[in-house]
């Protein structure tokens, strides 16, 4: 199966065990080499497969976006994924938009459920039951939906309530910018991705799961009266400094329909990978046509 959106790469720099240095010189490469998007993550404490796991230096996801923003010229930015449960969805919803006037229209905007207890624990944040979290992220969804679209929101929800609730300006992007949803939970993961998401996107690298939960997806997308076709599919690949072999996991996902490959690359050696990236894009584009 392959997509019918054009193929598109983008990379990853999580802003863990790393220098605002290396960060931002990832990010000017990332701009000028034609990436189509680049994005960070968004916990508070370092995670593996970095050998250095905890205590580790990381940086906030939403203030970096906006230094993001303003350092890039025409790459797509955004966080995949942000944690739902780490700032109520209507502030997340003001933050969200006031980096897309600030990139002139360039977020993507990236939500998940949340998963790491450690991180709530050290912050005193509710962490919950698996069902809560998406609960609560799936009212999230629509109530940032609603913020950026309608002039006011009242929304009655067991976990999140406004009440004739403003969000001006509206987003650049209209309706709103696309949302990613992340996540590889067969059962409501999906669901939401079918009623709300523009692009789904899974860290699962292997193509047989993610043919399996694409295939998922699309019965999903059945019961809710949806095109499947809509949603665009995204996966996530490391590059481990083979660019062989990444070429080759791209195509393998490109023949899933994956239109969306987005290459996490490393800290430390950052920019010099991401310059051997840059140099096989026109091989990877070449992969889509």
């Amino acid at each position: 199966m392959t997509s019918a959106h054009p193929l598109h790469i983008g990379v990853k720099l999580s802003q863990q065990l790393t220098t605002v240095a290396e960060l931002t010189d990832f990010w000017r490469v990332a701009d000028q080499a034609g990436f189509d998007h680049l994005w960070n993550y968004d916990h508070f404490a370092a995670l593996p497969p970095e050998p250095d796991v905890m205590p580790g230096d990381v940086l906030e996801a939403w203030t970096l976006l906006g230094a993001m923003a303003q350092a890039t010229e025409r790459i797509r930015i955004g966080c995949m994924v942000t944690g739902n449960t780490y700032r109520h969805p209507a502030v997340l919803a003001k933050m969200a938009v006031t980096v897309d006037h600030l990139s002139g229209g360039r977020l993507e905007f990236g939500l998940g459920a949340a998963w790491v207890e450690a991180e709530h624990t050290m912050l005193g944040i509710e962490f919950g039951t698996l069902r809560q979290r998406l609960d609560r992220f799936e009212e999230a969804c629509q109530l940032i939906r609603s913020l950026w679209t309608e002039e006011l929101t009242t929304f009655e929800g067991e976990h999140y309530q406004l009440t004739d609730a403003l969000a001006n300006p509206k987003p650049v992007q209209r309706p709103y910018p696309p949302i990613w949803v992340g996540g590889r939970g067969r059962k409501r993961t999906l669901r939401i991705a079918a009623q709300y998401a523009d692009v789904w996107n899974t860290p699962a690298a292997d193509p047989d799961e993610v043919a399996d939960l694409s295939a998922v997806l699309d019965r999903h997308c059945a019961d809710v009266g949806r095109d499947p076709a809509e949603i665009r599919r995204s996966s996530q690949l490391r590059f481990d400094s083979t660019v062989e072999r990444l070429l080759k996991e791209i195509e393998q996902q490109a023949a899933l329909g994956v239109s969306e490959i987005i290459i996490y690359v490393p800290p430390g050696n950052a920019v010099a990978d991401l310059e051997r990236l840059a140099a096989s894009l026109p091989a990877m584009r070449a992969i889509g046509s």
